[in-house]
């Protein structure tokens, strides 16, 4: 008899293998751009059309997104996962056997297709189909897969052609097809279909029929007993895309919406994705050396893949919120402390040491990678009411590609002309104030089933039955 953890733990492996693909993805081009600049490359790009071939997997993720939630909403997120998969399989290999910059965008833009739709779909599936305890440390390994795909590509890119990276990023899109096979279909999808009997049979296979199990599986049901048990008025396009722009009257939609827009511009300020596609650039201006840039690059792979390891097994020892604004707030004060030395040392007030400014980044990357990169892609699995999942994914995902798109887009700009002190004190900044903002929004999920979080949002509590003090005072005011 196979034990929940490990059925769970099969079916999440499919996200994460996913997830190591789609950090090759977004780290390729520090291989890519070296290797079409290169002297004897016979595709040559300037600093304009190397800044939107790492941008264009951003512009890209935005229809991702919308096929994504159309493709989880109607046919289930099983099919939805083997789908989405397949834009970045084509991807790779078209930049394998592209002849010009013109095949390498497109091959880029259908990475980043596979990308936009993966990010929310990944998030969502492991939050429908783990436990609440291990919820948390699921979700923050995607963060890890992430980076451990970084790091791959920087070693293969180091001692192959950017060709053969690009063909061996076919391979773990292939292996998470193969395992999504395996799959049962999503309890909570089943279960707003009305398939209760299969969600029933679904959610015990992966949780097992304890007590624990039937009590949440029963308040998963009834809820979507309650909802499906309105009358369905069917709507014209024009009714749909009103009944659209009515979800934004609705507090269960727009405060987990706020929450996660502010998240994401913390993870994106953070130099999540601005790192991996720039990193020889970065180190090469904080060493001095770049001859050097691959083995520094390496050695901060590492440490940040570790230390997004280190944040899953926190996540299980500590609140959400703990993590997130201890590791977050130091962060900010290790990044700002950083960017001032180097400032001082390019003005020549101090004398400029190369391992210093290295060390203060590599401290930076921790802290970081603890809790600023992983909790918010973690929230965007557990905050959003099952009524909204799929609207809310699309909307954020066209936040997260433009963000993504943005930063790759500038970032190449910033470092040649205010380096790499100015442009870490531009997103440091932003990332103090994301932190200050959630600080006073975010709710505590940690062990929280996902029907208690959406008990948050729509009743201010985590129990939908419970009374606060305020309802008590009415109801006696009430009988009075």
């Amino acid at each position: 008899m196979v034990a929940p953890f490990f059925r769970q733990a099969w079916t999440v492996s499919a996200v994460l293998i996913n997830m190591i693909g789609q950090g090759m993805m977004l780290s390729y081009t520090s291989t890519l751009l070296p290797g079409l600049q290169a002297p004897e490359s016979k595709m040559k790009v300037d600093l304009h059309t190397a800044s939107w071939l790492a941008a264009s997997s951003g512009v890209a993720c935005i229809p991702g997104f919308f096929i994504s939630s159309f493709l989880m909403k109607v046919y289930g997120r099983k099919i939805a996962h083997l789908v989405v998969i397949l834009p970045g399989i084509i991807g790779w290999l078209t930049i394998y056997f592209a002849q010009n910059v013109t095949t390498l965008m497109i091959g880029r833009i259908f990475g980043g297709i596979s990308a936009g739709a993966t990010v929310s779909l990944g998030a969502i599936v492991i939050g429908e189909y783990s436990h609440p305890k291990y919820r948390g440390m699921f979700l923050n390994l995607k963060t890890a897969a992430v980076c451990f795909g970084g790091m791959l590509v920087h070693i293969f890119g180091h001692f192959l052609s950017w060709r053969l990276v690009a063909l061996i990023g076919v391979l773990p899109y292939t292996i998470s097809c193969l395992i999504v096979c395996t799959w049962p279909e999503s309890p909570a999808w089943l279960a707003s279909k009305g398939e209760f009997e299969k969600s029933e049979k679904s959610f015990f296979w992966l949780r097992e029929n304890s007590k624990e199990s039937q009590e949440e599986i029963n308040e998963l049901i009834r809820v979507q007993r309650d909802r499906l048990s309105k009358p369905i008025v069917e709507r014209s396009f024009s009714g749909q895309v009103i009944d659209f722009f009515s979800k934004f009257s609705k507090k269960d939609f727009l405060k987990p919406l706020g929450i996660a827009i502010v998240s994401f511009t913390l993870l994106e300020s953070s130099g999540r994705h601005i790192f991996p596609a720039y990193a020889p650039q970065i180190i090469g201006q904080l060493t001095g050396n770049k001859t050097q840039s691959f083995y520094y690059t390496l050695a901060l792979d590492l440490i940040i893949t570790t230390s997004a390891v280190c944040s899953s097994i926190l996540v299980k020892m500590m609140k959400r919120r703990t993590l997130l604004f201890t590791s977050g707030f130091a962060a900010f004060g290790a990044i700002m402390t950083a960017c001032t030395y180097l400032a001082f040392g390019a003005n020549n007030i101090i004398s400029h040491q190369p391992w210093i400014a290295l060390g203060m980044f590599v401290v930076y990357f921790i802290l970081s990678n603890l809790g600023c990169t992983p909790i918010p892609l973690a929230l965007l699995g557990e905050i959003f009411p099952l009524s909204h999942r799929e609207v809310a994914s699309s909307i954020i995902g066209i936040f997260m590609s433009l963000a993504l798109m943005i930063a790759l887009q500038i970032t190449p700009y910033l470092l040649l002309h205010i380096k790499v002190y100015g442009t870490f004190y531009i997103f440091g900044s932003v990332t103090g104030l994301s932190l200050l903002i959630l600080y006073f929004t975010l709710p505590e999920t940690k062990d929280k089933t996902l029907q208690e979080i959406e008990n948050y949002f729509n009743y201010g509590r985590y129990n939908s039955d419970e009374r606060d003090e305020g309802d008590e005072v009415e109801v006696k005011m009430m009988k009075q």
